[in-house]
């Protein structure tokens, strides 16, 4: 450095590479959203959205099988109480209405499942998914699978063996309280691990 730069006051520009400060590490590359597009574990909203005219089945398409189960049942029993003699004294307004609130209630819920899905595929979003929200497996359900053979087992023993079914007019809401055990027993399960610190 001259004397005429220390007088001027000019800017000194350090020629020795050595000396200068290390620079910050460059920012990882965000992920291109082609390769978001792309990922084939990635599910449609609008299918979802639409595979759910069939209730249940769009929450079975996103991967959550337990929900899509009992949202079939749930309707499939409400229908058919609906079209008995049981109820009666005006109550059929409250359940028609109930019906038609959960049927779109789930349209709706399973559309935001896939993009809860979708952004935790993206690692975009919210840091966890909501509470009632756990991210879908992928895996089988056992009860789900069982529920499914059992009801396969009794129509090919109907469409085989001519065996009537008039017995389900009675006994249709034994599967109410399977499914109500069904989603108890998770409840209990868990406080009992938690008392014994499991």
């Amino acid at each position: 450095m001259n004397t005429y730069q220390e007088e001027l006051g000019a800017p000194v520009h350090d020629t020795n590479p050595a000396a200068r400060a290390p620079e910050a590490p460059a920012r990882p590359a965000v992920a291109a959203r082609r390769e978001f597009i792309d990922d084939p574990r990635r599910k449609s909203q609008m299918l979802a959205l639409v595979l759910s005219a069939m209730q249940g089945l769009g929450k079975v398409y996103v991967g959550y099988y337990k929900q899509g189960f009992t949202n079939a049942l749930i309707i499939g029993g409400l229908i058919a109480l609906l079209n008995t003699n049981v109820i009666n004294g005006g109550a059929e307004a409250f359940f028609g209405l109930f019906l038609a609130f959960y049927w779109l209630y789930n349209v709706v819920d399973a559309w935001r499942r896939a993009v809860f899905y979708n952004n935790a595929l993206a690692g975009i979003g919210p840091a966890a998914m909501p509470a009632d929200f756990p991210l879908a497996t992928g895996r089988g359900s056992l009860a789900g699978g069982v529920a499914l053979v059992v009801v396969g087992l009794v129509l090919l023993m109907n469409t085989l063996f001519n065996m009537p079914l008039d017995w389900l007019e009675q006994w249709w809401p034994v599967a109410f309280i399977a499914v109500g055990a069904w989603l108890i027993y998770p409840h209990f399960a868990n406080k009992a691990n938690d008392a014994t610190g499991v």
